[in-house]
């Protein structure tokens, strides 16, 4: 088989180079520029990595083009409808879906990891009773590998696979913990007898004071928005996991760095924009203004939740969730529809009519809907990225876990066009 190359030329010197195509099984092909700075004493100029591969990885593809999302092979949409968010946990982490054996031995292992040390908890009353959940979390699941010095050898694929199940097990025992220290309520304990999402709505909503049971819409919805937002392939906050599991750091060291990444407005935050955008807008009669507004290029104000970087068709997980945003309100509240929800269908509809969204193709994304769930059932808006981060903690170890065990991985180290001063001297203070 002939090996794939490009050439590249310097119109300046008339110097040629040939660097080798790498072909991936689905979606464009990679330039392997490796060897260019050595060929060439040049480095490639790609603010963003938006158009970089930064490593081989065999867990998620997206096609932005044609709105495509699986996750090991598999379509976010048969997932979606199929699977139990343990069931695709298993699946980014060892590459299959279980047979049932496998998956009862899955829950198993999750179920015993569920519980987070005594004196953790103590760690809680080190935070401001306001604090937002995130800043509690990322402290939190950070210190973790102060608790757990049996299974921290990195290179040691039983440890690596032991910290990724208390990893999964236990964020939402510390999400749970986060919502119940900002509202001044006792922590409740995990139950085992229930399953991932209907423990994490015991752990969230429950007292001593009285029984709880968790609301089997609730549970399927959440289940459903872990399911979507379980992988992304090389987002900001996965990236930084990797970037930070490249030098060798801990794994709760390297989620933790991914949790403060997904914190920001413009990641993990877009959902919690949405539903303040509208709250902002108020009513559907104000729509036509904001539309205007959002047109306006001297206008700060935008449209969240429209458009993605990477989609360039409808975001595949919006048209999912979009359906649940249906189920769920309409079993949850005593009219059938919930007039946030009404305004965000409307809000949707007439952008997807506009020619200025449609010629940009600023389609709905997942955080567009992904936020009204969360508030229609009782989660308050500090907590919306903390649901995120329960979620894609799945992908993260996943991706650590395939990261250490590449035999090309190394420590990550970008380089800079650099654009400051030219060397100069030292003047003394009394001669500035």
């Amino acid at each position: 088989m002939v090996e794939k190359t490009v050439t590249l030329t310097d119109k300046s010197t008339g110097k040629s180079v040939e660097l080798p195509v790498k072909d991936g099984v689905l979606g464009p092909s990679a330039v392997d520029i490796t060897t260019l700075y050595a060929q060439t004493g040049m480095f490639t100029f790609d603010p963003g990595f938006v158009s970089t591969a930064s490593c081989n990885s065999a867990i998620t593809f997206i096609d932005g083009d044609e709105g495509i999302l699986l996750y090991r092979g598999y379509p976010i949409e048969q997932l979606a409808e199929k699977a139990s968010f343990l069931e695709v946990a298993y699946l980014l982490l060892y590459g299959d879906l279980p047979d049932q054996a496998q998956l009862d031995n899955f829950k198993g292992l999750i179920s015993r990891h569920t519980m987070i040390n005594e004196t953790l908890k103590t760690f809680f009353d080190g935070f401001r009773y306001d604090a937002h959940p995130m800043a509690i979390m990322v402290g939190v699941v950070g210190s973790l590998s102060a608790f757990y010095h049996d299974s921290l050898d990195i290179h040691n694929p039983r440890h690596r696979e032991i910290s990724a199940h208390r990893l999964i097990a236990k964020m939402p025992t510390i999400a749970a913990a986060c919502f119940k220290h900002n509202v001044g309520e006792p922590f409740m304990y995990p139950r085992n007898d229930l399953g991932y999402c209907g423990n994490f709505l015991h752990m969230l909503f429950a007292t001593p004071c009285e029984d709880y049971e968790p609301d089997p819409l609730a549970e399927k919805a959440l289940n459903l928005l872990f399911i979507l937002h379980a992988d992304h392939e090389q987002n900001a906050s996965t990236s930084t996991v990797r970037l930070a599991g490249s030098s060798g750091a801990n794994p709760f060291a390297c989620v933790a760095s991914g949790i403060a990444s997904l914190w920001g407005p413009a990641h993990g935050g877009a959902n919690e924009a949405v539903l303040a955008m509208l709250e902002e807008i108020g009513d559907v009669s104000n729509i036509d203004k904001y539309i205007a507004k959002a047109k306006d290029k001297d206008d700060a104000f935008r449209l969240m939740g429209f458009g993605h970087r990477v989609y360039k068709n409808y975001d595949p997980r919006a048209k999912i969730i979009r359906q649940v945003c249906h189920q769920v309100l309409d079993h949850l509240r005593s009219t059938s529809r919930h007039p946030m929800f009404e305004l965000a269908l409307r809000l949707e509809e007439i952008a997807l009519q506009d020619e200025y969204f449609v010629e940009r193709k600023l389609y709905p994304n997942v955080d567009f809907y992904s936020g009204i769930i969360y508030r229609a059932l009782g989660i308050p808006t500090n907590m919306f990225t903390v649901m995120f981060a329960i979620a894609r903690t799945a992908g993260w170890v996943s991706h650590w876990m395939e990261m250490i065990a590449d035999p090309q991985h190394r420590i990550s180290r970008p380089r800079q066009l650099y654009i400051g001063e030219k060397r100069r001297d030292f003047v003394p203070l009394n001669e500035r």
